[in-house]
């Protein structure tokens, strides 16, 4: 497991940096600067929020006539149900119909607006809700905050470029008006990219694929059971979506053969839950008679493959001449997954890491990134920061981490967290959050089927809301 890099790691790789200069100096104390925030999704809406609050100037950029991101809920699917045509009409969110948090409401709120069951907008106040409950509470913190008085709906950025090669502090923002295909440009000072990444599919590598005769879905598409009815479904993935969707189609479906990577043979099998859903591993091959062999050598005849397999990082407005690029699933180079060293403090990305207690990891990120724009934040030099990433890059290549899972975090999150708050002069995350996220991690492995409807922490709860207690009363 990689741990997270202090700046300035005294210890030195070679690494070239890209082909531009750095020709602005740093930002002088306390200036206010002109921002574009791409998104107003959980990441863009508190992004903006703490932008505004370090004195800055924000406009944020939304295609979609509300705010929400990947919490606002369709049942509208693309006509390509793998989601490779580049040309094909998108569906920015991923949410099935039945999708319930698989983290604990209370872990999920910004801090200075808790993720309660509130009267004025919750009719969903389980501990963990399902997605409406979710956007709920983001369009509630957006009322509270004055933030949509920030966002041009129903604009789409069609290009983010360098205004002039020679500068790095101008930013040329061209967006699109949805329906009348208006199109208008600004200048801003500083580009916040908080898009998301969960609409790009990536799909499983299948020999044979080709002239297998069945249907073939990514998750990204995948919405409720009922088209699945007698069907025979293999499902690549282990991921929660992956989990939820097995479960979910498992009642109607005849049956469900889950394909996941593992050494562990007697994780294998019939799953105890269901009478029909199968653990296999990994698909070795598809046969045009319809046959799915998996590596162990069985085989199944199979109507469907869905694929679970998560989502690529996908900036098509995106124009730095090279400088930030996706290798394999790889965003870089970042320095701390927020700045491409090259181009910071002007260019920055919130919301890339997974396996991550999110919308507060954003929070910390975007007070980061205001703080280092007024000023108020100095960022070491690029040569230090080139430096860390690259330290950063040789580690996870020293334990075996695959490039694809640069972004993942798991473990070393609330060490991360707890460096960005160092950097921002304010506490880290709250002892009980981490509590509660290592109790439903624990709880989700040994009760799968019931961990959300059934919680034994109740200490942690209890602090929880003693902590929101005590945060109201100070704001009164």
């Amino acid at each position: 497991m990689s741990r997270v890099l202090l700046p300035g790691s005294s210890r030195s790789l070679a690494m070239a940096a890209p082909a531009v200069h750095t020709l602005t100096k740093p930002p002088p104390p306390y200036t206010s600067r002109h921002v574009a925030v791409i998104g107003a999704g959980a990441a863009g809406l508190v992004a903006a929020r703490e932008l505004r609050r370090e004195g800055h100037r924000v406009v944020v950029y939304e295609r979609e006539s509300q705010v929400g991101g990947t919490w606002i809920y369709t049942p509208k699917t693309e006509p390509d149900p793998l989601g490779l045509d580049q040309a094909r009409p998108i569906v920015h969110s991923s949410l099935y119909r039945s999708l319930r948090t698989n983290l604990p409401r209370e872990v999920m709120g910004f801090r200075d607006y808790p993720f309660m069951a509130r009267a004025d907008w919750s009719g969903d106040p389980r501990r963990f809700p399902g997605h409406a409950e979710v956007l709920a509470y983001l369009k509630g913190f957006a009322s509270e905050f004055g933030i949509e008085e920030m966002v041009r709906f129903e604009r789409e950025v069609v290009k983010v470029g360098l205004l002039d090669a020679n500068d790095n502090s101008k930013w040329s923002v061209k967006s699109r008006k949805k329906g009348n295909g208006d199109e208008e440009d600004e200048v801003f000072d500083a580009v916040v990219v908080c898009n998301g990444h969960y609409t790009e599919p990536r799909i499983a590598e299948i020999p044979g694929i080709d002239t297998w005769p069945g249907k073939q879905i990514h998750s990204h598409n995948y919405r409720t059971p009922e088209p699945f009815k007698d069907q025979v479904v293999v499902l690549i993935g282990s991921s929660a979506s992956a989990v939820d969707i097995s479960r979910d189609i498992a009642p109607v479906a005849k049956g469900v053969h889950v394909a996941v990577r593992s050494s562990e043979g007697e994780n294998l099998g019939k799953q105890p839950s269901f009478s029909n859903v199968w653990l296999h591993p990994v698909i070795k091959l598809v046969h045009e008679d319809g046959a799915v062999v998996f590596a162990d050598g069985t085989s199944v005849y199979a109507n469907v493959i869905l694929h679970c397999t998560g989502y690529k990082y996908h900036f098509p407005f995106l124009e730095t001449n090279g400088v930030v690029s996706v290798d394999d699933n790889r965003v870089g180079p970042l320095y701390k997954h927020v700045f491409p060293p090259v181009l910071a403090p002007w260019l920055s990305f919130i919301g890339l890491l997974w396996k991550v207690v999110p919308f507060p990891q954003f929070e910390f990120q975007s007070k980061w990134i205001a703080g280092v724009l007024s000023g108020k934040i100095a960022l070491p030099s690029l040569k230090e920061m080139m430096e860390n990433i690259e330290y950063f890059y040789a580690e996870l290549e020293a334990a075996g981490i695959p490039k694809r899972y640069t972004h993942r975090q798991s473990k070393t999150q609330f060490l991360y967290n707890d460096w960005l708050a160092d950097q921002c002069g304010i506490p880290g995350m709250e002892e009980w959050k981490k509590g509660m996220y290592s109790a439903a991690s624990q709880n989700k492995l040994a009760r799968p089927e019931t961990y959300r409807d059934e919680w034994e922490d109740d200490d942690l709860v209890s602090r929880a809301y003693e902590d929101f207690a005590r945060f109201t009363s100070s704001q009164m």
